[in-house]
Formats: structure tokens, C-alpha cells, sequence
């Protein structure tokens, strides 16, 4: 990608950069985190999440220890020390939900505890399309609030980083690219790095972004604002103001195309972003944020907002397993090729009203998720890519999809010594 024009805000000096980027070596299974873009693109062999991942060695680097199975919930979300439900008392204006991952960033330069922070922002051309940049002012973070849509290289900057001087660096990244950060972090010498990790789910294309928001309006160009919210909707704003929530149920879902979400994001095993200093996301916040602080590093991270964050303890109610086995149930159809059923369509507002009222909620509700991202990655493998299995699935996902009759066959169980056993 070319480096931004000079005539674009993002060119002046308080704002985020993006200096040129090679262009990517073509990879199976790849989200172009970037690795690929650098100066030894061959890394990407041993840095990527999709080829050979081995999360407990990983873990511990990170957090001096793997998941304690003892602790339940790690087997879902990863190590961590606590995790909250949590606001800014005053939101910034244009963030995603109340802003906590910006204002985290902004700390981090206000402070001076970094040179740099290398996260994403708008293309000057499509809101919607991702652009990596390095911001260096803490005004600079204001140009990236909110979502973005599609692939874009964030780790590519990592080299123009240290050429720049800068030695102390916070990265925002979703899970595919924090994986290969942290797989490389000895080797690139960074004296300091603060990861803040946002949980990722499935992405595509932004062009194919596009197409999905097309058939949510009739006037799909003023969308301003989507969000996957907790309660079972979906949140659009428009530029004039308009709000609209739609049901999950009444989604189009069924009118994308079988590749809409590309095989990677399908079979992805980290929703929750287990590898970051913090996780900051929306999946156990019941309206507003969920933190997952992770290591000494994330209460750090934390500390920095003091005062102008509110927490409290995250709620969990409802049952997951009614939901979960029903999404198996079209999963399996969807990776046999078989259309995925439909509810008639009398029944979808009863249930749509049903759902955010005794659905699973809070962390009941993340719990659910990561379960069914889990027995997305197992179908899907199965189906399309059945010698991946046994070096892309770790222990612990087979643990969570167990419950629900999924066990690795002898030939898909995980390789000692390349994931967590």
C-alpha cells in the first residue's frame, strides 16, 4: 500500500502515518498480518497462527504461565488476572462503545510510556477500509475510533517503526496479528511493548463489507456506525442521525455467499485475543465494555485511566448449550454444503424478543461464542482442511467442543510438543 497523500490529515505531524508498504507474498490461510510484507517474509512459517500455533508455550512467554484448568473460565478466555465490566464516565466522542482502547493509547503517549502506537485507521477513501498507521501524539488517536472492516497489514510497520527510533511501542491488534507479534517479539527488539488486543470474530473483505451493508439499507453509503452488540442486535447508524437496531435473527445471513467469511476466520481458535497484555471488548459487558486484564502489564495499562474508567464485577445469566448445539446443528449442514435452515419467519421476532431475555448473557454469552467459534474451526477443518487439524487445534479447544460430541479422531489429536497438551 502506498503511503498516505500529503494531502490527507493523517499526513500532518499530530496525525497517525503510514509509511509505504511492500506488497504481500500470496499464503494459504493467510489474513496478511503483515509478516509477510517485511524484509524476511519467510517468518511468517513460524510466526502464524494458522500453520502450527502452540498457544501454552506462547501463554506462558506472555504471562509466565498457560491456562489453569482449573480456573474454568481460562479454558474459554485464556489466562487472566481479573475481568471486568467497565466504562468510560465520559465516552469519546465517535469511539466504537465508551473508547477504552483509544483513551488506553492516548494514555500511553500522554505519559510518554511510548514512542509510538501502531494500530489502524480509516482509508481517507472508505471509512470502512482499514489502514495501518503509527501514531506518535496522543490528538493523533482521535483519527482511529471506531471499526474497520477487511484486512490490512498491521505488522508491516513493525520495520519502519524501529527505523524510525522508536524502541517503546503499544500495539491494537486483533488476534491473527498479535499471535504473529508475540511469536517474533524476542527477535524484534523492542525495549517495551504494550499489546491491547480487541476480540475478533470473523472478518472479510471490505468490498464484500460493502455488499453485506447493502442489504441492511437502501441507503447503505450513510452508514456510519455497526455493532455486534451482547443483547441480540445489531446497531447501525447513519449520517443523519438515524438509529436502527436489527435482530440478529432477521440478519440476511442467509443471502451472502458460502465464502463471505473467508476459511481463515472460519477456523480461527483465539476469539478473545488470549496473547495480549488486555483484552478490550463488548462480549460479557451487558452494554458496555468487557475487560480481560491478562498480566502485570494490562494492570498497568489499566491503572493509566485511574478515575476515568468505572468497573464492576461481569454478570452472567441464561444457558448456552440450547444455542450452541443449534448452531452445530447448521454448521454442520453449512460445511457439508447443505443450505442452512431457516426459521419461518412468524417465529423470528418471538424469538428475537426471547433471545436477550433468556438467552445466555454476560460471560454465559462469551462463553457461548467462543464455544461455537470453537466448533466452527473443527467442522470446517474437517471439511475442507481434515491434515490441518491435528497442528491447528489445540488441547483446549477440543475440551470445549467435547460437550457436544465432537472428539478428535487418533489422526487429528494435537501433536505433542506443538500445542498445548
Amino acid at each position: 500500500m502506498d503511503a498516505i497523500r500529503p494531502d490527507h490529515p493523517a499526513a500532518r505531524p499530530s496525525c497517525p502515518s503510514t509509511p509505504p508498504i511492500a506488497e504481500g507474498v500470496p499464503r494459504d490461510l493467510c489474513t496478511d498480518c503483515g509478516i509477510s510484507r517485511t524484509a524476511d517474509p519467510k517468518r511468517c512459517g513460524r510466526a502464524c497462527q494458522f500453520i502450527k500455533p502452540d498457544y501454552a508455550a506462547l501463554e506462558a512467554q506472555v504471562h509466565g504461565r498457560a491456562r489453569d484448568p482449573e480456573r474454568t473460565d481460562e479454558i474459554f478466555f485464556g489466562p487472566f488476572r481479573r475481568m471486568l465490566r467497565a466504562s468510560l464516565v465520559r465516552p469519546l466522542d465517535g469511539a466504537q462503545w465508551s473508547g477504552i482502547a483509544t483513551r488506553l493509547a492516548e494514555r500511553l503517549l500522554e505519559t510518554g510510556a511510548v514512542d509510538a502506537v501502531l494500530t489502524m485507521a480509516p482509508d481517507p477513501d472508505d471509512r470502512w477500509r482499514p489502514v495501518p498507521v503509527l501514531v506518535t501524539r496522543a490528538e493523533g488517536m482521535a483519527a482511529c475510533r471506531g471499526m474497520r472492516m477487511g484486512y490490512a497489514p498491521l505488522l508491516a510497520l513493525l520495520e519502519p517503526a524501529r527505523a524510525r527510533g522508536y524502541r517503546r511501542l503499544a500495539v491494537i491488534g486483533i488476534p491473527c496479528q498479535v499471535y504473529a507479534l508475540r511469536a517474533l517479539e524476542a527477535e524484534l527488539g523492542f525495549d517495551k511493548l504494550y499489546v491491547i488486543g480487541t476480540p475478533c470474530s470473523d472478518n472479510t473483505t471490505t468490498e464484500r463489507f460493502h455488499d453485506f451493508l447493502a442489504l441492511l439499507a437502501d441507503d447503505p453509503e450513510t452508514i456510519v456506525y455497526l455493532e455486534f452488540r451482547a443483547d441480540y442486535h445489531v446497531e447501525l447508524r447513519f449520517a443523519d442521525g438515524r438509529v436502527t437496531a436489527i435482530p440478529f435473527l432477521q440478519l440476511p445471513i442467509s443471502r451472502l455467499p458460502p465464502d463471505f467469511f473467508p476459511l481463515t476466520c472460519r477456523t480461527c481458535v483465539d476469539y478473545t485475543n488470549v496473547l495480549s497484555d488486555i483484552t478490550v471488548g463488548y462480549m460479557a459487558g451487558q452494554g458496555e465494555q468487557w475487560l480481560v486484564v491478562r498480566n502485570a502489564r494490562g494492570e498497568e495499562l489499566l491503572d493509566l485511566l485511574g478515575s476515568e474508567v468505572r468497573t464492576a464485577a461481569p454478570g452472567s445469566a441464561g444457558r448456552r448449550r440450547g444455542p450452541v448445539r443449534g448452531f452445530l446443528a447448521n454448521v454442520a449442514r453449512a460445511a457439508g454444503g447443505l443450505p442452512l435452515r431457516r426459521m419461518p419467519d412468524w417465529v423470528r421476532p418471538i424469538v428475537g424478543w426471547l433471545m436477550p431475555r433468556i438467552g445466555p448473557r454476560g460471560l454465559e454469552f462469551a462463553r457461548a461464542r467462543v464455544e461455537m467459534k470453537a466448533v466452527e474451526t473443527v467442522l470446517h477443518l474437517r471439511r475442507n482442511r481434515p491434515r490441518r487439524l491435528r497442528t491447528m487445534v489445540p488441547a483446549h479447544v477440543w475440551a470445549l467442543v467435547a460437550p457436544y460430541g465432537l472428539m478428535p479422531a487418533e489422526d487429528e489429536r494435537p501433536r505433542r510438543g506443538t500445542t498445548d497438551a
